[in-house]
């Protein structure tokens, strides 16, 4: 028997040294391990969320706008524009390329994926260490991991715990909705609903399978793999074939497939979101005041008493805007408004405007507009609040600076890069003719398409509710419906159309009025709807007389408009400045059989639970009989069939010039019935046409910010060549549209008409009535 050495000894005496030292890093490896989870399970390194937190995840949610037809067309949010989906929203192409690309095992683990997570730390740089849950858990509980390497290990340390409990509360399939709601994609683009908006303009369930890769490529980098127009469309491409590579590799998709869908261009359809930019942006404007009214009001607070977050509490505002009807609204303004630009543009060169764009003031009195425009402007008020005196603020709008400014470019709105004075930046923008444009449903008082102004980023002022102009002879149709409902007067009554004057302080007018008729025609007489039709200003003044401005007055109040009336006779001709809101409202009751219906543009409110919050009530009231109101839409129906309105009709044989350079979308040859007036201010500082048909009321302004900014002649100034082509257009693509339901047909009768609207009848009846037949001939500047 051999014996044992003291050197066997030694030997294996260092040997169990080294045993022991394994045993015991490798069990102290373990009991750390065990150790810092239990730690970090136990709120130790950091607040851990408990499971109430974990069934309900704080996330800023953007309230959603969504209009009558379901799209959403706009949201508010600060940071987060984010709108949440659930999972069968979601295409399976979607799905299994986020599998596929960032944790192929997902179905088999329960959080944490050993294999993926032990390649990690053997082969540094492998990837596979993060599944979804923890992505998941990362991005809801404390978003980027930090650089310190101990900070880091804590992290994933709580990383890991809750996504294990993540998956004890939630389906795989729920967690997958929560991921791809919660992920940033860049660009405003938060949670996929928002980036499958913005960059393919569709929802997410209609993603094909390359769009659905390129999108679950960026989450490797958003920013790195941007794919803004002009950022990294090569590097984004490659990021997306990877993506089908994987898919591939995993079988959900054929090698076939994944060739030639590599081979395919990105194909973006980038459609940025923000507060402005997007449809309806004046209108969403309007929405986001009434909202944060809504929000401070006390009687509309959460349970727990604190108010909401109209920015981050995921409410859904249902509004009544139509998103066709508004598209086509808005299509219709960036087809007319460039045209009547150009022309503007034409007229006001400095050789033939040296005041340009002002006309008819002198050198002191543009001085003082333009100074007083400075002192209201935002870069004097911010100028001021940093403490500069008046000079130096007036000395800095001579400096030269870069600025970006708005340009009509081959018929299309756009933006170029300048250096330009503000005083000269001030003055180009005075030069834009602005526009404003409401539609809406006169039975229930639905506004369907709201258009302020032409593009809201550079003209943010609210031509539709904000702005309130002189409605020139759209006013004409309260002194109508007035002295019809007073007197009982029927459209095919005649008036002598000499001149007239209204002694001073007969209604309190100061002076004596005489209006005058344009064209100078005072010879004969006219029946009511003729008058009308071509807005004989002497025959309305007579109206007036008969009525007196008291009544006429009072009948636009009840009609809802608010804006100040002086009860004056002046007021015949439309000197009353008003909002497209108010006239549209007043317009709508003569539709509704003399009924008012208050604009509505808000259905509901819902939190983001589906509880409703608010629920709008009609307000209606009686204005006027249904048999005034038909008789007044019957004297607008001249308008459109044989006066200022009736280039709406077929071929129409006035001025070709003015048709060829700014009467855009005709023809329009809507021969369905319409009621409607043009209205042209004095000096042609605004244009305006109210049309209506019966289940819808559109106005239109055209004019520039200061009515010193005009057309020279009727020409080109009036309400009919400014505003009309508007509706036309626009109406016309409504009823290309089968689905809106437009009406063709005729205005409702009242059962009892005691007033007679026929007038060929009403002069057999009358043979010694001289009946003016209407002619289709209208020459231009026949209205004021």
């Amino acid at each position: 028997m051999a014996k044992t050495t003291t050197k066997d000894k030694q030997e294996h005496q260092g040997f169990e040294k080294y045993v022991r030292w394994f045993w015991m890093l490798f069990l102290g490896g373990i009991l750390s391990f065990t150790l810092l989870f239990l730690l970090a399970s136990w709120s130790v390194f950091g607040e851990m969320p408990d499971h109430t937190v974990l069934e309900n995840p704080k996330t800023n949610l953007a309230t959603e706008i969504i209009s009558s037809d379901g799209k959403t067309i706009g949201k508010f949010y600060f940071d987060d524009n984010r709108t949440p989906v659930k999972y069968d929203e979601l295409p399976k192409n979607l799905v299994e390329a986020l599998v596929a690309t960032e944790d192929a095992r997902y179905y088999e683990h329960s959080g944490i994926d050993g294999r993926g997570t032990l390649r990690a730390i053997l082969k540094p740089g492998s990837g596979g260490a993060s599944t979804i849950s923890q992505q998941l858990a990362k991005n809801l509980f404390h978003g980027e991991g930090s650089r310190n390497i101990v900070m880091r290990v804590l992290q994933k340390a709580k990383e890991w715990i809750i996504a294990i409990r993540l998956e004890r509360q939630y389906t795989k399939e729920e967690i997958i909705a929560m991921y791809l709601n919660i992920v940033d994609f860049n660009n405003n683009a938060d949670g996929i609903r928002s980036a499958s908006n913005i960059y393919f303009d569709k929802e997410p369930q209609d993603l094909n399978v390359k769009e659905s890769a390129m999108i679950v490529g960026m989450l490797k980098n958003p920013s790195l793999y941007n794919p803004r127009p002009n950022r990294n469309p090569v590097g984004v491409k490659n990021r997306r074939n990877v993506v089908l590579s994987q898919m591939e590799k995993y079988g959900y998709i054929s090698e076939a497939t994944k060739d030639s869908l590599q081979k395919t261009e990105l194909d973006l359809k980038y459609s940025p979101q923000s507060h402005r930019d997007g449809t309806a942006t004046y209108f969403r404007e309007y929405l986001r005041a009434f909202m944060k009214d809504w929000a401070n009001d006390k009687a509309n607070r959460k349970p727990d008493g604190t108010k909401y977050n109209i920015n981050s509490d995921g409410l859904k505002v249902f509004v009544t805007i139509d998103s066709r009807m508004q598209k086509y609204a808005e299509e219709a303004v960036g087809r007319h408004m460039p045209r009547l630009q150009a022309e503007f543009f034409n007229q006001n060169t400095p050789e033939r405007n040296p005041t340009a764009p002002f006309l008819d003031l002198t050198k002191e009195e543009e001085k003082d507009l333009m100074t007083k425009a400075m002192r209201r402007g935002e870069r004097w008020r911010i100028l001021k609040n940093q403490g500069k005196s008046n000079k130096e603020i007036e000395a800095s709008f001579q400096v030269p600076t870069k600025m970006t400014v708005f340009k009509w470019e081959n018929g299309k709105a756009s933006e170029v890069d300048t250096i330009m004075k503000p005083i000269d930046s001030m003055r180009y923008y005075k030069s834009f003719l602005r526009t404003g444009m409401m539609s809406m449903d006169p039975q229930t008082g639905h506004v369907k398409a709201w258009v302020g102004g032409m593009n809201y980023r550079h003209f943010q002022f609210d031509m539709v509710k904000q702005g309130k102009r002189q409605v020139g002879s759209t006013f004409k149709p309260f002194v109508y419906a007035t002295a019809i409902d007073q007197l009982h007067m029927s459209p095919c009554d005649k008036l002598p159309l000499s001149q007239i004057t209204i002694e001073a302080n007969k209604y309190g007018n100061p002076e004596p009025w005489s209006p005058s008729n344009d064209g100078g025609d005072y010879g004969g007489d006219k029946t009511l709807k003729d008058a009308l039709a071509n807005s004989v200003n002497t025959v309305t003044a007579r109206l007036m007389d008969k009525v007196g401005p008291q009544p006429v007055a009072d009948l636009a109040r009840r009609l809802g408009v608010t804006s100040e009336i002086p009860e004056v006779p002046s007021i015949a001709l439309g000197t009353p400045d008003i909002s497209v809101y108010e006239m549209v409202g007043a317009y709508s009751a003569f539709a509704n059989q003399g009924v008012y219906t208050k604009p509505v543009m808000i259905e509901r409110i819902e939190d983001k639970n589906g509880t409703v919050l608010f629920q709008f009530t009609p307000e209606t009231r009686d204005v006027l009989s249904a048999e005034s109101a038909y008789v007044t839409v019957k004297l607008m129906e001249g308008v459109v069939q044989s006066g200022s309105g009736s280039r709406l009709r077929g071929k129409w044989r006035g001025n070709q010039t003015v048709y060829k350079e700014i009467i855009t979308g005709y023809p329009y040859e809507l021969n369905n019935p319409i009621a409607g007036k043009t209205g042209t201010t004095q000096n042609q500082s605004d244009g305006w046409f109210m049309g209506m048909v019966p289940n819808l009321v559109t106005g239109v302004w055209v004019g520039a910010e200061d009515r010193a900014a005009h057309f020279k002649s009727i020409t080109y100034g009036q309400g009919a060549a400014m505003a009309l082509p508007i509706w036309g257009m626009y109406m016309k693509s409504c009823y290309e549209d089968e689905d809106l339901k437009i009406s063709t047909g005729n205005f409702e009768k009242p059962k009892d008409l005691s007033i007679e609207v026929d007038c060929d009848k009403y002069q057999a009846d009358n043979p010694d009535g001289d009946n003016d037949t209407p002619t289709d001939d209208i020459p231009d500047g026949l209205e004021l």
